[in-house]
């Protein structure tokens, strides 16, 4: 039997507008890879993790990506945190038959037969949050995202979400990756101007902290005009100070307050790791737990070939830290827990409502109703 290292390629950024997100995915890359050697690898054979960093540069993870699988010839890649970026990766993975892990929440409406969507898309996110901010808050929103796939894709479910439910777009603002604290100050003039029953932020990277400082600075209440954020997590709060973003709901699949003894004994292994002052958030849950399900479906199917991965990934349940979750073999999304948080000033959210069981993925929006969700609301706890 083969004692070889099995070749794992990580396209995560250590430098760049996104690099806080890309690091932590990173991290949580690099611990399930250690728990998986330290339980004896796949069937004896440890995984290697060959890092790259793009430096959050859209055509760095594209020539990155061809130079795991062709110099290095590693098969399965992990990582990517905007879309343009796996868009990017995607032909090439598919012209070698390499598989990439995606640890990402994202719009949805695309399908690779090389491409394993481990995060959550607009039904588990945009559908419940609308509904909770409609019901709570009020219908007239305004919406700030930055200047790329995701976020256009997002506002444009959230739009129909409102129209439906008779309420009132005031506005729809994109800016660049790289925008300044100047470009957010007029944003927020507008906010104020308009008075909007909440704020839908797809905001990402460097962005997300001067949107909190301005709103901060301008002493709005988020108990009167929240953010509403489907991109706001743990670590980001860890970036901007949690008391500036106490108070602000966020939709995922998983925060670190979930409360479970695997989520639990991961967040302790992740700190014995890393050290305490580390956060877990979303995508890093998603980077962690497709590592351990990449060493199940290989030691099930006894192969480190694409194919026979592949073929196996339906057939398997794993335990994550945010539930049990498992990969649909029609679409290549996977079944994940919906909840919604509110910060709070530890940096960490309380869960204000959640699923008690996995839902099946959505990934096209077929059904945008939660429909037979089985679902706990937890405000008053």
């Amino acid at each position: 039997m083969s004692s070889e290292p099995i070749l794992l390629g990580g396209l995560f950024s250590e430098s760049g507008a996104i690099a806080d997100i890309e690091a932590s995915m990173r991290r949580g890359t690099e611990l399930a890879v250690a728990e998986v050697n330290a339980q004896g690898g796949v069937n004896g054979r440890p995984f290697e993790l060959r890092l790259c960093n793009p430096e959050s540069k859209v055509p760095l993870y594209a020539s990155y990506a061809e130079s795991l699988i062709v110099e290095q010839k590693v098969q399965f890649l992990l990582g990517c945190y905007m879309s343009r970026m796996r868009k990017m990766v995607m032909p090439v993975v598919e012209r070698y038959n390499a598989l990439l892990f995606y640890p990402v929440f994202y719009e949805g409406f695309e399908y690779s037969d090389n491409i394993i969507y481990t995060g959550s898309t607009s039904h588990l996110n945009n559908v419940p949050l609308a509904s909770y901010m409609f019901e709570r808050f009020g219908k007239r929103v305004l919406m700030v995202g930055t200047d790329y796939i995701y976020p256009y894709e997002s506002n444009r479910v959230m739009s129909d979400l409102i129209y439906e439910a008779g309420g009132e777009k005031l506005g729809e603002y994109y800016v660049p990756l790289d925008a300044t604290r100047e470009d957010y100050r007029k944003l927020m003039q507008q906010v104020v101007a308009d008075r909007p029953s909440f704020i839908f932020c797809t905001v990402v990277g460097d962005g997300l902290r001067h949107l909190y400082d301005l709103y901060w600075e301008l002493g709005l209440k988020p108990e009167e005009l929240p953010i509403a954020s489907l991109t706001t997590s743990e670590t980001e709060i860890r970036s901007i100070g949690a008391e500036k973003v106490a108070g602000h709901i966020t939709a995922a699949s998983y925060f670190q307050s979930v409360d479970n003894p695997i989520n639990r004994q991961a967040v302790a292994n992740y700190k014995r790791m890393f050290g305490d002052d580390q956060v877990a958030d979303m995508c890093w849950e998603a980077a962690y737990f497709q590592v351990h399900l990449l060493a199940m479906a290989m030691c099930k199917a006894g192969s480190q070939q694409v194919d026979d991965i592949r073929r196996i990934l339906p057939t398997l349940e794993y335990p994550a830290p945010q539930g049990t979750i498992r990969v649909d073999g029609n679409n290549h999304h996977t079944y994940l827990h919906a909840r919604i948080g509110r910060a709070n000033a530890q940096g960490q959210f309380d869960i204000l409502f959640e699923t008690s069981q996995n839902v099946a993925p959505d990934p096209y929006l077929i059904s945008p109703r939660p429909g037979g969700w089985v679902i706990r609301d937890r405000r008053g706890s």
